[in-house]
């Protein structure tokens, strides 16, 4: 059968901005009404293919997430779709390549993870995390965000990468600038000055890993931008162009995700106090399942998109019929949400098993490679929060970001 192009009340249209003003509540019961529906209902212009059925259950996520064949990603994850130009001057990002090309890049960053890496990159998380609370215990900052959430995870990668301390300033003024309207609704005028002034943050930030690039292969040093200028997969390396955009999105990705995730942990664990007892009294057992919670429960990645390679019935013959060349948007946010999966899964319960969650991805090749680090970031700075500044808790509502893209936090006022 053809999927669903019926009527759902006017409040809800996916592909309209102004749907992700609406408040929290609302947004979820819409959601929550298109789960019960028998197939994806289809947003925006169908004549014109300005439009996509959205993918809400979590079946119908891991699905298009697990059948790169037939949902690609190569035409563009986000919306708008990368221009031509746009990718031919930066560089694809590894999240628009499907395979062959995507498994080549994909491997030549696998080999760069070494275990040494990885190993000195959980001992910076633990220095940067215990160097962070010393600075909230003597500064008393009220911003948890830029204290805290975005700091650990920039300077983590930075280190990993081998960045030097002089740029790292420059660099995350350009990652902000550059990510800050992602999904974003905004005046015709802001619409027309911003994307340039994302691009041209775009364009700095990849010059200056570029040349730090050039300077690695000249003069190799111990770090993650030398493995990748250097690795060589099947006779291939990565170029300045391809490193670039691979460090773009490791810190939009890496640095974003992990920021908001932090946020959101600490206000959930400030707002559900029972479970906050439930993790003190029990740091090492209970940790994990937090951090697999918080993930749940905020989702940082709302949405990605694919485009069918060929007519698709979802859910096996019978079901309903995906054109080739149409649009489908994979909602991470709903799949979490998702009834069938997750009982009472309003609820933010640590103690959640199995939490089968799609914070990061659904599977398939784009599983997030940073997930054990994110994870390992979130863990310990959690740990060192809640073990030396055990009143640590967020005051008001977050300064949430109404965008389609990302579930992000400007700002959380915190106190300890």
């Amino acid at each position: 059968m053809d999927a669903m192009t019926s009527q759902v009340p006017a409040t809800t249209d996916l592909a309209d901005p102004h749907f992700w003003r609406l408040p929290a509540p609302a947004r979820a019961a819409a959601f929550a009404e298109l789960r019960r529906r028998p197939a994806p209902v289809y947003f925006g212009d169908r004549a014109t293919g300005r439009g996509f059925h959205a993918l809400v259950r979590h079946a119908d996520v891991v699905e298009a997430s697990r059948t790169p064949a037939v949902f690609l990603s190569g035409p563009g994850v986000t919306t708008p779709e990368p221009a031509r130009w746009v990718r031919l001057l930066f560089g694809d990002s590894m999240v628009n390549l499907d395979d062959p090309r995507h498994a080549q890049l994909r491997r030549i960053v696998s080999r760069a993870f070494t275990p040494r890496l990885l190993a000195r990159a959980e001992e910076d998380i633990r220095r940067t995390a215990a160097r962070l609370v010393d600075e909230v215990e003597r500064r008393r900052p009220e911003d948890f965000v830029a204290a805290v959430a975005a700091e650990l995870p920039f300077q983590v990668i930075c280190t990993m990468m081998g960045i030097p301390e002089r740029p790292r300033r420059a660099i995350l003024d350009q990652v902000n600038h550059a990510s800050e309207h992602t999904g974003v609704a905004r005046p015709l005028r802001r619409r027309v000055r911003m994307p340039g002034r994302g691009l041209l943050a775009l364009a700095r930030m990849q010059g200056m890993v570029a040349a730090i690039g050039r300077e690695r292969r000249r003069t190799p040093a111990d770090d993650l931008i030398t493995a990748l200028v250097t690795a060589d997969v099947d006779g291939r390396r990565l170029t300045g162009r391809e490193l670039g955009a691979f460090f773009s999105l490791l810190l939009v990705a890496g640095v974003e995700t992990t920021r908001n995730a932090l946020a959101h942990g600490l206000h959930l664990l400030t707002v559900h106090p029972e479970q906050r007892a439930l993790l003190l009294a029990d740091l090492d057992g209970r940790l994990g399942g937090a951090v697999d919670e918080i993930i749940r429960h905020a989702t940082p990645i709302i949405q990605f998109r694919r485009t069918l390679a060929v007519d698709h019935e979802l859910g096996g013959p019978g079901g309903p019929l995906l054109r080739a060349g149409e649009k489908v948007a994979l909602f991470f946010g709903s799949a979490n949400q998702d009834e069938t999966v997750f009982p009472d899964p309003d609820a933010f319960d640590i103690t959640r098993t199995p939490n089968p969650h799609l914070g990061f991805g659904g599977g398939g090749p784009h599983y997030c490679l940073g997930a054990h680090l994110a994870r390992q970031e979130m863990s310990v700075l959690f740990r060192e929060l809640f073990t030396r500044l055990p009143e640590v808790r967020s005051v008001g509502e977050p300064d949430l970001v109404p965008s389609s893209f990302d579930h992000r936090i400007r700002g959380l006022r915190f106190t300890f």
